[in-house]
């Protein structure tokens, strides 16, 4: 029999362990969306790995997907990059490779339980060949539908959008067409996507990825709600005008202007369920590097877009860059953070782009939180185009990264490397931030790569710390009339190496080049490190608290200096709770954990193929598990494989 006292200690001891579960529960939201959550903040509150024991973070599991097999008999290998976060769900860890196969994989043993196979034509010619990632449906907090998994949508390379079944991976047969929606119908072959899609109630958010630059009239960059269940057009969005009364209307000049293309969402959609609003981040209308056929200011291109998720109604916009002509996509996703002002708690939406401008807006209204000004920039040389005269610089936080060049920042390993990147950098335009592309060749500073690239933010909440790593690598643009390639090709070699935009519909081909060469030791850079850090900024202020180099690019055993010169990086990072920031990205194969607080290197880890993608953590069954998808990018160069890796403690 048990007696009172029994019974007494056993009700206390379930009432603890409730509170304890009650207690993991509300700091545990797992990862159940690519940025970890709708907003894309990238924080976890776990806690079980911390600054004081994360030097003793080992693997847990390893799963390769046997990827690198899938581009036999294809060119794909020099254009695939591994660029997924995986997401969890019900203990089952999801995510696709660049050929848009899914994976479902168990959380705690990396054994797998599923996989799905679109069957890419890989010898397509796809401008990139990568997939960021799945979403899950229903989201999580979704009162009406529950919160266990019930499907997994993929949006493909060949512009599918796919719903499979959690638990076998097979395709929903009544959810379009046996499982399938054709996103090209009616767009076009060039539509493609590589991010995944944005899940909002009982609607999925697709946008589209485009290669830009090889002609005038790309299809719209029109964004799509699609019917969660059934797969029905729910409502679209075009980012280009298409009705007179719009007053965006008039900031497209010209007569073919109108039927401009792309200004198209390829990155990662927000989505704020409490308000009923998505967040767009939109790009440049095509080509991205001349715009006399779109001349004006090009709204809603380059902007941060809100729309009603529930009637796909814009709400507000906020343009970050005036008719574009460097290629300045909004690439991070934008990240829907709350932040102290004036002693107030404020809902905002962190937009960070190319340029190095992060704009802190109000997410209710588009408002800018902190200071912007409009300040003249350098007109434009080229027959036919005419530059904005203004572009928006955010006072605070202030531009971070690359902004400005001269030969001064030449740099070379030997003397002679270095008198080589003067000669070239001193044969370059450069007259500050947005300097237009010209005949002769303008160094672009930040690059189309960034300052804050595709991998985006992440913020730590009870710090009230932005943390974002950035590349410092300058671009070359010149623009070449079209008669006149073929000549100045055979001319000038540098012109013939560079990459070739065709810009069918205007009157000029860009060429587009970076301030590195290639050589034996890999990338030979040429302009001053660092090419790559990580920094935080303190949001009650705007300031920056710390700034560190990330990673390097060089044999540290022959060039001991190299960990203080930064590496070019491609993903993201992750903020938690345990005073932790984890980031891989690099060049040098590493993955690595940061003090939030100080920018102090922890530990780091030698993966077995390079990761340009952003990880994961998560706890399940008691144990916390950080994940970091390792297979390397083509066209980068660096390391590849099919590698997803987990890390726990002993």
């Amino acid at each position: 029999m048990i007696t009172a006292i029994a019974l007494n200690i056993a009700l206390i001891s379930l009432e603890g362990q409730s509170l304890h579960d009650a207690k993991n529960n509300k700091k545990d939201s797992g990862w159940p969306a690519y940025g970890g959550d709708a907003g894309g903040s990238r924080y976890s509150a776990l806690q079980q790995i911390n600054n004081e024991n994360v030097k003793q973070l080992q693997v847990a599991w390893t799963y390769q997907t046997g990827e690198l097999k899938k581009y036999d008999g294809t060119n794909a290998k020099e254009k695939a990059a591994f660029e997924a976060t995986p997401i969890l769900a019900d203990h089952t860890l999801y995510f696709s490779t660049p050929s848009c196969r899914v994976f479902a994989i168990d959380a705690s043993s990396g054994t797998q339980k599923w996989v799905f196979d679109p069957e890419i034509n890989l010898k397509n010619d796809f401008s990139e060949i990568t997939s960021r990632g799945v979403s899950a449906w229903p989201a999580p907090g979704d009162k009406a539908n529950g919160s266990t998994a019930k499907r997994i949508f993929i949006a493909t390379l060949d512009g599918r959008l796919i719903a499979l079944d959690a638990r076998t991976g097979d395709p929903i047969i009544y959810f379009g067409k046996d499982g399938t929606v054709d996103l090209r119908e009616g767009f076009g072959k060039d539509l493609s996507i590589t991010s995944p899609p944005a899940i909002i109630g009982n609607l999925v958010i697709v946008g589209s990825s485009m290669g830009d630059n090889q002609r005038f009239d790309y299809p719209r960059g029109t964004v799509r709600a699609y019917d969660a269940v059934s797969g029905e057009l729910r409502w679209s969005w075009d980012p280009i005008p298409k009705d007179s009364s719009d007053k965006a209307w008039q900031t497209w000049n010209g007569p073919k202007a109108h039927r401009s293309g792309a200004a198209n969402a390829w990155s990662i959609i927000s989505a704020d369920a409490e308000r009923d609003l998505v967040f767009i981040p939109t790009s440049s209308p095509s080509p991205d590097f001349y715009g006399g056929e779109r001349l004006g200011q090009n709204l809603y291109g380059n902007s941060i877009v809100a729309l009603r998720a529930s009637t796909g109604k814009m709400v507000w916009y906020y343009q970050v860059v005036h008719h574009d002509l460097w290629d300045y996509d909004i690439a991070a996703q934008p990240m829907l953070i709350t932040i102290t002002k004036d002693g107030k708690k404020v809902p905002a939406v962190a937009v960070g782009t190319k340029m190095g401008h992060i704009f802190i807006l109000n997410r209710e209204t588009g408002e800018s939180i902190f200071p912007v000004e409009e300040r003249a920039v350098p007109a434009s040389d080229i027959a036919g185009e005419e530059a904005n005269a203004t572009q928006p610089f955010p006072v605070l936080p202030a531009p971070v990264g690359l902004q400005s060049i001269s030969t001064a920042d030449a740099w070379g390993i030997t003397a002679q490397d270095k008198e080589e990147a003067k000669k070239r950098i001193a044969q370059y335009v450069n007259k500050g931030p947005f300097t237009p592309p010209s005949y002769e060749g303008t160094i672009v500073a930040p690059g189309n790569v960034g300052g804050i690239h595709w991998g985006g933010m992440c913020f730590d909440p009870e710090q009230e710390l932005l943390i974002t790593n950035i590349n410092r690598i300058p671009a070359v643009i010149r623009m070449l009339p079209r008669e006149k390639v073929a000549q100045l090709e055979k001319e000038h070699a540098e012109i013939m190496r560079a990459e070739t935009g065709r810009q069918t519909g205007t009157p000029y081909i860009m060429k587009r080049d970076y301030l590195f060469k290639a050589g034996d030791k890999g990338l030979m850079m040429q302009i001053k490190p660092p090419w790559g850090t990580l920094l935080a900024i303190d949001m009650h202020n705007g300031a920056k608290q710390w700034e560190v180099p990330l990673g390097y690019m060089y044999d540290p055993a022959q060039y001991p200096d190299t960990k203080k010169w930064g590496s070019i990086n491609f993903g993201g990072a992750i903020v938690t709770a345990g005073n932790l920031l984890f980031v891989a990205a690099t060049l040098d194969n590493h993955f690595r954990a940061f003090n939030t607080k100080t920018g102090e290197l922890l530990w780091e880890y030698a993966l077995p193929a390079s990761a340009q993608a952003t990880p994961m953590t998560y706890e399940v069954n008691g144990k916390q598990y950080v994940v970091i998808a390792a297979g390397g990018h083509g066209k980068l160069g660096s390391k590849q494989g099919d590698f997803v890796v987990a890390f726990s403690l002993p």
